[in-house]
């Protein structure tokens, strides 16, 4: 099992991560107001930083490539797979019940 301590790099890895998968899910469902993009951007942000290391050792694992990799590789592509997965699912949410007011 890969070891996510406190260490400095790690950390970068998760915000790194997290960062991109959030602005990627921003451009590919484009929000209607900054307030929208705010709230997806931290929210992104916040499921990534959390999530990161479960998802990227899952991932991992899944692939097969658990033995090939590193702890920042995993946290990167973990809390960025958590980022942007976070968001699509409350995105699309969102984007129906607005549906579904009108």
């Amino acid at each position: 099992m890969a070891d996510f301590g406190n260490d400095g790099g790690l950390w970068t890895a998760r915000v790194l991560g997290a960062s991109a998968g959030a602005a990627v899910s921003l451009i590919y469902l484009l929000p209607k107001s900054r307030r929208e993009a705010a709230s997806r951007f931290f929210t992104g942000l916040a499921c990534g930083l959390v999530f990161g290391g479960p998802v990227g050792l899952w991932i991992a694992v899944r692939l097969g490539i658990a033995g090939y990799l590193g702890s920042a590789e995993v946290l990167l592509t973990g809390s960025a797979a958590a980022s942007l997965s976070a968001w699509w699912g409350l995105g699309v949410l969102v984007r129906l019940a607005e549906r579904m007011r009108q």
